[in-house]
């Protein structure tokens, strides 16, 4: 397929000082907040904080990435919390330990932390193919087909768990926040891998060249023999599946999971990859947008947070940080009439 569907660089054609800030702006202003607070804040650039901040980072860059596709092919997914929360909780129940008092299924043996992981996100991307089915097959919109799914995950996952919170994991799976390879957690190394595998998806493969194809127009990619239907089914499945590892991933981290693990973590990722320049629109993004937008969201939590500002003002600051975003994405990429 040829390059029509590549990302357009609003910078390509020279230096504009007001496309560097158009482009740019967001980031700009977070380093800046990030410099005054380490300035204010010494213990805000220490090395126990980084850590932390990579460990926060680490599940919500996986469910970004996972939304990043949907968002780039024009749609959105707000299932993703609910499937985050239904991971958590297979995982949970998989991995208690044979002799946790409270254990849920007392007759289960923990799973192999592989296995676990292989059936957890089997059966979220069960679902988000199912959300893909209704949106390329019956042409339901994305924001009504993840809605609905939404609700459907999260009765199931009432139901499967009678609403009882699980804890009591075996230590191999609650280690992989705590054990180190180079210096790193396991969790973060898993976000790493993530990442580059979704780059090789999104730069190397057809179905990635699919995924743009759809993002800039469905009509025109369908009549160059693109498979439209089947692409969109893959990639709500594909993102369901990284919810499903997200929630395994914040389930170890936490050491517990509920049915409400990962709720309202859908905006926020929507959030990140429109600050990192995923466009709205369609058709344009990449995987280091995502990780920019989550270093940006995850840092700005942080810094509010150091700096006092109320936590109820927090909210605040980072719809304006939205808006402000997605301002900006529409200005670059939509031509005025």
């Amino acid at each position: 397929m040829k390059n029509s569907f590549s990302i357009r660089n609003p910078l390509k054609k020279g230096f504009s000082l007001k496309d560097f800030l158009i482009n740019y702006g967001v980031i700009i202003v977070m380093i800046v907040l990030v410099v005054y607070t380490g300035i204010n804040s010494p213990n805000f650039l220490s090395s126990n904080n980084i850590m932390n901040l990579m460990l926060n980072m680490s599940a919500r860059l996986v469910i970004a990435l996972g939304i990043a596709g949907c968002v780039i092919t024009a749609g959105c997914d707000l299932s993703a919390g609910r499937m985050i929360g239904l991971g958590g909780c297979i995982a949970g129940i998989l991995l208690q330990r044979a002799d946790y008092v409270g254990k849920f299924k007392p007759d289960m043996e923990p799973m192999n932390i592989l296995v676990a992981l292989l059936i957890v996100m089997a059966i979220t991307a069960c679902f988000g193919a199912v959300t893909g089915f209704f949106i390329a097959f019956l042409n339901v919109p994305p924001f009504i087909s993840t809605l609905a799914m939404m609700e459907i995950v999260y009765g199931a996952n009432l139901i499967y768990t009678n609403a009882t919170p699980l804890g009591g994991y075996t230590q191999e799976y609650t280690n992989l926040a705590t054990d180190k390879f180079l210096g790193l957690p396991w969790l973060v190394w898993i976000a790493i891998i993530v990442a580059a595998v979704t780059w090789f998806i999104f730069n190397m493969t057809r179905h990635g060249k699919y995924m743009y194809a759809i993002g800039a127009n469905p009509q025109a990619a369908e009549v160059a023999g693109v498979p439209v239907k089947l692409t969109m089914i893959l990639i709500y499945a594909k993102a369901a599946a990284f919810y499903g590892l997200a929630g395994f991933m914040l389930g170890a981290k936490s050491g517990g999971a509920s049915v409400n693990l990962g709720l309202g973590y859908e905006m926020e990722a929507i959030a990140a990859c429109t600050i990192g320049g995923v466009s709205v629109t369609g058709g344009r993004g990449k995987v280091s947008s995502a990780v920019i937008g989550v270093c940006v969201f995850e840092l700005l939590k942080a810094a509010l947070q150091f700096l006092g500002v109320d936590a109820n003002a927090q909210w605040i600051a980072l719809g304006v940080i939205i808006y402000i975003a997605i301002s900006l994405d529409i200005r670059k990429y939509v031509v005025k009439k």
